[in-house]
């Protein structure tokens, strides 16, 4: 491969990480070739962009994406898959649900909103991780709870006084 081509998987290397602000990296080595597009069609399927690439490449990518995490370079051994997604725990719950059927993908690390989570013993925590979109309906349920407490008791009120209304309205 031409310093050039190198050069080129960087930089896309680098906007991914930097578009998405949510990546793992994980081991899928010794899979067979029937395994890892079972896989690749099932990041399809939930949007999660999965990339293949040197671990030096990778590397250079970090640095030039401005992530300066030794934890996450210290990973960088034997082969590495990236997944990217806009859902921050969407490739987790992916992994959890492949190792259902075997061993791997193994999970060397995840990148998390400038958090860095190393080790396979960190799956269940990014798997329960909420998304934005989660945690954003979890803020707009809490704000809607009280203002509906409010309406229905101005409506039960409105009942009540109407109904008082009427009553007093039938004795006259």
């Amino acid at each position: 491969m031409r310093k050039e081509e190198k050069q080129e998987i960087v930089q896309a290397l680098a906007e991914q990480i930097k578009s998405y602000g949510n990546f793992y990296i994980t081991d899928t080595a010794d899979l067979s070739v029937e395994k890892i597009n079972g896989i690749r069609r099932k990041c399809f399927e939930q949007d999660i962009i999965i990339q293949v690439a040197k671990n030096s490449l990778i590397e250079k990518a970090l640095v030039e994406a401005g992530i300066d995490s030794e934890e996450l370079k210290s990973v960088l051994k034997g082969a590495s898959t990236l997944l990217f997604s806009e859902t921050s725990n969407a490739p987790a719950k992916l992994i959890k649900q492949l190792r259902k059927e075997g061993d791997k993908p193994v999970l060397k690390a995840a990148y998390i909103q400038e958090t860095a989570f190393v080790g396979d013993d960190q799956l269940n925590a990014l798997v329960n991780l909420k998304s934005k979109e989660e945690l954003v309906a979890d803020i707009i349920a809490a704000l809607q709870s009280p203002a509906k407490n409010v309406i229905s008791a101005l409506q039960s009120g409105g009942n009540t006084v109407s109904g008082l209304l009427k009553a007093l309205g039938d004795r006259g």
